[in-house]
């Protein structure tokens, strides 16, 4: 048994929304019928603080795939061309200026669709909506929009993951109508020291306590903010800013249940 075979196992009533966080910003999400692993990051890596829960072979009967962009965190080359090969059915849905990248892994470029920000694709019956996301390649071209993106998974209780991004203007106002539930955000901030060292950041603890609550999600959960000593996070900052909404800091690969209106059951 694999922790994917778990979390296929795990009880999802309908309507709510299962998942597993497999450390980093990599996410496995059971959303309206399908099965989505965002941003897998499942290699081995020299800086790696918590180990891979299982390899991109164990990934198997994936219905979507969700790259954010292209950071060896959030696209690692050999876990995707593993997923792609355990799960042949997958769908890879990228950024549209990322779609080259992946197609060069090997993965027939049928399987993969790029996507603008604010374009809507569905898959396996689960509406996947592109959201803008500010970031940067490295420190040259941060911070700026695309091409990056993060993700509203869903339409019964829509998951927001953000993938790598800082605050801006229309964020906000682009995903308050789209009735977010459960908000995926990073944590690890951004800050001189890290930026000098070619480190790009993302929001701080504060910021997504913040955008959990502007946007109206029922919980929030933290992100990117474990794995690596040089660009760490603190999840209890993100309590202690108390957003109303539930702040869900989930064990790495263990299965939950989120319910819209309740959070975490």
């Amino acid at each position: 048994m694999t922790v994917f075979d778990d979390f296929r196992a795990a009880s999802v009533p309908a309507g709510a929304v299962g998942l597993m966080w497999l450390g980093q910003a990599t996410v496995a999400l059971r959303v309206d019928g399908a099965v989505v692993l965002v941003d897998p990051f499942l290699s081995t890596h020299p800086e790696r603080l918590v180990p891979p829960p299982c390899s991109g072979a164990d990934a198997r009967d994936i219905d979507v795939v969700l790259v954010t962009h292209d950071h060896l965190d959030h696209l690692d080359d050999a876990t995707l061309a593993a997923v792609a090969a355990a799960s042949p059915k997958a769908v890879i849905v990228t950024p549209r200026e990322v779609v080259g990248r992946v197609v060069g892994l090997g993965i027939d470029e049928r399987r993969v669709r790029g996507l603008a920000a604010w374009e809507t694709t569905s898959v396996a019956g689960v509406a996947v909506r592109a959201v803008p996301a500010k970031h940067g390649l490295d420190m040259r071209d941060a911070y700026r929009l695309g091409p990056f993106l993060g993700y509203v998974v869903g339409e019964r209780a829509p998951v927001y993951h953000s993938g790598d991004t800082i605050p801006f203007e229309g964020l906000v106002e682009g995903l308050t109508p789209l009735g977010v539930s459960l908000a995926l955000l990073p944590i690890n901030g951004r800050d001189e020291a890290r930026e000098a060292a070619g480190i790009v950041g993302n929001l701080d603890a504060r910021e997504a306590a913040e955008l959990a609550a502007a946007i109206g999600a029922d919980a929030v959960s933290p992100l990117h903010w474990d794995m690596f000593a040089s660009n760490p996070g603190d999840p209890g900052a993100l309590v202690r800013a108390a957003p109303p909404c539930a702040v869900v800091v989930p064990a790495h690969a263990s299965p939950y249940v989120h319910v819209p209106g309740i959070g975490a059951a």
